[in-house]
């Protein structure tokens, strides 16, 4: 496996949970009646049928010529029904709601088994040759006996299939993979979830090879990156800048090597994007209230006791990481201080900044004047920004205004008039963090 692995599984878990479980609400938490949103591959008909969700996911991705060859990873979820059955006495056992053994309360309640199928190395001729390889997962029953009743988990069988093959394309290799359920139809739409593929997702490593970026590839590789489809999934580089040879087909859109915040402690199936919310959230529920989140998942659990025990110190981190732009590195400074003894207004304060030159710190990278990036207008854009949203600009100027806050100007590369908009000085505004840098990545195929 490459070094950057452990990195992209930290990703793929992120994924394979995500929706799980919002918050640890209640069982009868109107939240909590739709669990499974993402990567749900239903059972043939489920669609049609109105009962389930598509039975397929598919991407095409782009490797680099001197690839040897491929390894595919296939992760999901498989639904585990826990029921809750109370002993009667006579040796029999009837299904109920809820079970209280000794301190800890069970509810009938759908948990989840993590799945992971290993496939590969596969050849660059294997893949030219187009490859079918069966997915299965077998059915089962678990039974743990608790007093005064017991608990037991029955999965269903999944059934199902990866395809994959490889064509040229502009001197690259364009690899199709495709993930289809291939079950048996369902009953109805307990029975259809229950058949489904779920959190699905792929990794994919190139071995002695490379990835090609689908959000910024190089120029040679534009048109190829145009032609590659996909159908419910978003193939992103994983593992670390400047490693490509993995990939995360995912069916949550990701940019390209994503990661964890530091910040973010354990796993709140929310993406680490909101762990403050979160971790608040649950330290508002009322002790009943925690009992009933606890009832219904040992992953709930687990994260009230977390939220529980969380110190001061971990719950401040949560709340963001403020770094100092002005710190001293070796770097040219960014927006300068207007002098002491000048107040905002006066004419001598314009001699202190000069937006062609000053720059701006985002995610650790300098832009400024030239600098690349991508467009990610916020909420509090207006309708017009939102049609630029993915795009991507050059820097012309970065500008404080008399309130601190700074403005990245832009014209965006693919504006038929960006000379126009650029002699005229007509840029379009955006915050800081409405702006992606795209930094240069070392690759031996550009």
């Amino acid at each position: 496996m490459s070094g950057g692995w452990d990195r992209a599984r930290t990703i793929a878990d992120a994924v394979l949970y995500e929706g799980y479980l919002l918050y640890p609400y209640r069982a009868n938490s109107r939240k909590n009646q739709t669990r499974w949103q993402f990567g749900v591959l239903g059972p043939p008909r489920a669609e049609e049928r109105g009962i389930g969700e598509d039975a397929t996911m598919s991407a095409q991705v782009l490797l680099g010529p001197d690839t040897a060859s491929l390894s595919v990873v296939v992760r999901f979820l498989q639904l585990q029904r826990r029921a809750a059955e109370r002993d009667t006495g006579d040796g029999l056992f009837e299904p109920v709601e809820e079970l209280t053994a000794g301190t800890q309360t069970w509810l009938t309640w759908d948990e989840a088994v993590e799945c992971e199928l290993p496939f590969g190395p596969f050849t660059m001729a294997d893949l030219a040759a187009g490859q079918t390889i069966p997915l299965s997962v077998a059915a089962g029953v678990d039974i743990e006996p608790l007093d005064g009743g017991r608990l037991v988990r029955s999965r269903h069988e999944l059934v199902g299939e990866l395809a994959l093959a490889a064509h040229t394309d502009d001197g690259l290799t364009r690899i199709s993979l495709e993930v289809r359920n291939t079950g048996m139809p369902p009953g109805d739409k307990d029975d259809a979830i229950a058949k489904s593929f779920i959190g699905t997702h792929l990794i994919a490593e190139a071995i002695e090879g490379e990835f090609i970026s689908l959000l910024d590839p190089p120029p040679l590789a534009v048109d190829a990156v145009a032609r590659c489809q996909r159908h419910r999934c978003f193939p992103v580089l994983a593992g670390p800048p400047g490693e490509n040879d993995l990939v995360l087909i995912s069916p949550i859109i990701l940019y390209d090597h994503p990661e964890i915040a530091e910040q973010s402690e354990g796993a709140l199936f929310d993406s680490t994007e909101i762990d403050e919310i979160l971790t608040l959230r649950v330290m508002t529920m009322t002790d009943d209230e925690k009992a009933q989140a606890r009832a219904t998942d040992p992953l709930a659990a687990q994260i009230i006791d977390r939220c529980d025990s969380m110190s001061p110190e971990a719950l401040l981190n949560l709340h963001g990481v403020l770094r100092n732009p002005h710190a001293a590195s070796d770097q040219p400074p960014l927006i300068p201080d207007i002098p002491d003894g000048v107040d905002w207004w006066d004419p001598l304060a314009d001699n202190a900044v000069q937006p062609e030159i000053d720059a701006v710190l985002v995610n650790g990278v300098r832009v400024t004047r030239g600098s690349r990036v991508r467009l990610r207008p916020s909420r509090r854009a207006d309708a017009q920004d939102l049609f630029y949203s993915g795009k991507i600009a050059r820097v012309t100027a970065v500008h404080e205004d008399v309130d601190g806050n700074q403005h990245v100007a832009v014209v965006v590369d693919d504006d038929p008039a960006a000379d126009l908009h650029e002699w005229y000085g007509r840029y379009l505004y955006f915050a800081p963090d409405e702006v992606e840098p795209l930094t240069e990545r070392k690759s031996k195929w550009t």
